[in-house]
């Protein structure tokens, strides 16, 4: 489907250079002078890389129809994250490169959206949050009260998270995949 340029929305994925790309920014500038622009950064889903382009408002870009189908995340080797249609049982693999730093919070068996264009995985949709139990983490120094003080611990999926001091190993907190950032206990 062919839009406008000065229609393109974050999220949505677009053909640019003969390649799938996914809107990450698309802010509408006017100069004064001249034509309208939207300015928009792409994330090529091959190659993982940004790139910053500015369309004319009015130029036409061809957006895909993409599906947004729930599948579960199984597992993932050096290379790749698997995911399963639970109700086809096919699976999918994505290349962590095109995933992100976001996979380091991925627990097996959770359900995860996983955009398909022509049956073939492009992306996921980052969860909103994540909830995952500290495994380790040292324990705050007797007398350190500093506003704001924070640790460092390890989550189950062995990534490590920066958390207030009084958070302690067996507790489940919450996680902004997207930032990395704790967002409170469970």
């Amino acid at each position: 489907m062919r839009v406008n340029a000065g229609n393109l929305k974050k999220g949505e994925f677009v053909f640019f250079q003969g390649e799938i790309c996914q809107v990450q920014k698309a802010d509408f500038y006017s100069p004064g002078k001249g034509a309208a622009l939207m300015k928009a950064r792409l994330k090529n889903l091959i190659s993982a890389k940004n790139v910053e382009y500015a369309y004319k408002s009015n130029e036409q870009v061809e957006v895909l129809d993409v599906a947004s189908v729930d599948m579960q995340y199984i597992y993932k080797d050096q290379e790749n994250l698997y995911f399963m249609d639970e109700r086809t049982f096919n699976q999918s693999a994505l290349p962590i490169s095109v995933v992100g730093e976001i996979s380091r919070f991925f627990k097996e068996g959770e359900k995860m959206f996983v955009y398909m264009f022509d049956d073939k995985p492009l992306t996921i949709r980052p969860p909103m949050s994540v909830r995952l139990k500290i495994i380790e983490a040292d324990d705050a120094a007797k007398g350190d009260t500093v506003s704001g003080a924070k640790k460092p611990v390890t989550v189950e999926t062995g990534a490590t998270v920066m958390v207030p001091i009084f958070v302690k190993v067996g507790e489940t907190i919450s996680i902004n995949p997207e930032t990395g950032e704790y967002t409170g206990r469970v």
